[in-house]
């Protein structure tokens, strides 16, 4: 009678460690399943996020907050707009600076004023800026005079 239980308790012991083993596996398998589909929900809103920065043609686009997108100025567009050699008001006045290099205006340094918003900046430094975008790089104001006063967002 001794052996009988002794035998029913090696039974019920291995039935324990096999459920005890399935109950590791299925969570292992749970875990990675997880895993996978938190990877491909990260790896589509990335996809998302860059498909909507590129054009079709690949170029980037740059997009206002109506959604309507903005190209670059050309040349064209930045000669018209205005020009003028900086000159100091006074000698003891605080020191002007131009917010794309973080460099001050210098007496006779060529600079550039922003129509809408009139601020001023070294004519190579924003002319390079505006090539890329047509905002101003103080207060993302539109750059050239025919587009409005309208903040990008």
């Amino acid at each position: 009678m001794i052996f009988k239980r002794i035998g029913m308790g090696n039974k019920i012991l291995d039935f324990a460690t096999q459920i005890l083993i399935m109950v590791i596996v299925l969570s292992v398998i749970i875990l990675f399943v997880g895993i996978g589909f938190l990877v491909l929900i990260h790896v589509c809103f990335v996809w998302r996020v860059n498909r909507r920065e590129v054009g079709v043609s690949g170029n980037m686009v740059h997009r206002s907050s109506s959604g309507k997108t903005s190209m670059p100025m050309s040349r064209k567009d930045l000669e018209k707009l205005s020009c003028y050699d900086y000159i100091a008001k006074d000698k003891g006045s605080r020191p002007v600076d131009c917010a794309v290099c973080l460099e001050n205006f210098n007496m006779g340094d060529k600079c550039r004023l922003l129509p809408m918003c009139k601020h001023s900046f070294h004519v190579q430094c924003v002319d390079t800026w505006l090539l890329k975008t047509p905002i101003c790089p103080i207060c993302r104001t539109r750059a050239g005079s025919d587009g409005g006063s309208s903040v990008i967002g």
